[in-house]
């Protein structure tokens, strides 16, 4: 029976790897798409520009002429080899192919002008382009280096990920202003805005979820409710005390771990209540979830 079930076993693996890696493909190239619907559709034709490599690349076009199918192959080269060294090689070459299907749809296909409207095509622009860029994150690749650079300099300085950006992107808008002038600097910021909070809202997607753990001494009822009541699964810890007088301060105690969607935060603290005012509650977001019960039960 064991010799029958290895192969069986290996069979539905290579299946789930496959399924994964076009999974992975199909979302790379709808990022790819979207991404020149972006540039193409909105932010081209009318010299607007965005933040990162991306903006770096679209800034340099509108200044010399390149073209900028080449400027963003180029740009990003340098970016694709960090992120081998940051990553993994199978990140480096998923990076590599969307990078190069970018500079081909941007080259090749002829997406039309589909607005004059600077305000539409900031935000538009901005808001494709990040659905692209977030699409392609979701598939393990990316199309614009800026994150991979961020994390490399934040890992060889005190600066976050968060900072490096802004820092980058300050520096694209202010030379924007200078050498363009202050009206495209200030539509480029709007474009950056609108495609950052797309590449978040593709990422995390729209529950967005939130960790919650719970310190209670009713942790027993706290469970149920949650269980019942909200029908999300638990994970019980065991902890003990670490404050109050001698008789608390080594006493154990169950410690309540659970995921919820950010519209259910103000319930679950509500039901708590209702158990235990005194009740020491944590939360901090998630920014994305797999297995488990996440997904509601129905409740009877």
């Amino acid at each position: 029976m064991e010799l029958k079930r290895v192969p069986l076993r290996k069979l539905q693996r290579r299946k789930i790897i496959f399924r994964q890696y076009a999974v992975e493909v199909l979302l790379i190239l709808l990022g790819v798409l979207t991404a020149g619907l972006g540039l193409k559709g909105f932010l081209m034709p009318s010299g607007f520009l965005d933040g990162g490599v991306t903006g770096i690349s679209l800034l340099i076009s509108r200044l010399t002429g390149i073209k900028l199918a080449l400027l963003i192959f180029c740009l990003n080269i340098p970016f694709i080899f960090l992120g081998y060294k940051q990553v993994s090689l199978i990140f480096a070459i998923k990076t590599m192919a969307g990078i190069v299907a970018l500079a081909l749809v941007i080259e090749l296909l002829p997406y039309p002008p589909l607005t004059t409207d600077p305000l539409l095509i900031s935000v538009f622009g901005g808001a494709f382009l990040g659905a692209g860029i977030g699409l392609s994150i979701r598939g393990g690749a990316v199309i614009d280096g800026t994150e991979v650079l961020a994390i490399y300099v934040s890992k060889q300085s005190t600066l976050s990920v968060g900072d490096v950006i802004m820092i980058m992107n300050i520096i694209i808008f202010g030379t924007a202003a200078i050498l363009i002038d202050l009206e495209t600097a200030m539509y480029a910021m709007l474009t950056y805005l609108a495609a950052s909070k797309t590449v978040d809202f593709i990422i995390t997607g729209i529950e967005e979820y939130t960790g919650v753990t719970i310190i209670s001494e009713r942790s027993e009822l706290v469970r149920r409710s949650i269980v019942d009541k909200l029908g999300r699964g638990v994970t019980i810890y065991k902890g003990e005390r670490g404050y109050g007088s001698q008789q608390h301060a080594d006493a154990e105690i169950d410690i309540i771990y659970t995921v919820i969607t950010r519209l259910e935060v103000q319930r679950l603290k509500n039901e708590v209540e209702k158990i235990d005012p005194d009740a020491f509650i944590i939360q901090h977001s998630i920014n994305d979830t797999k297995g488990g019960m996440v997904k509601k039960r129905p409740l009877h």
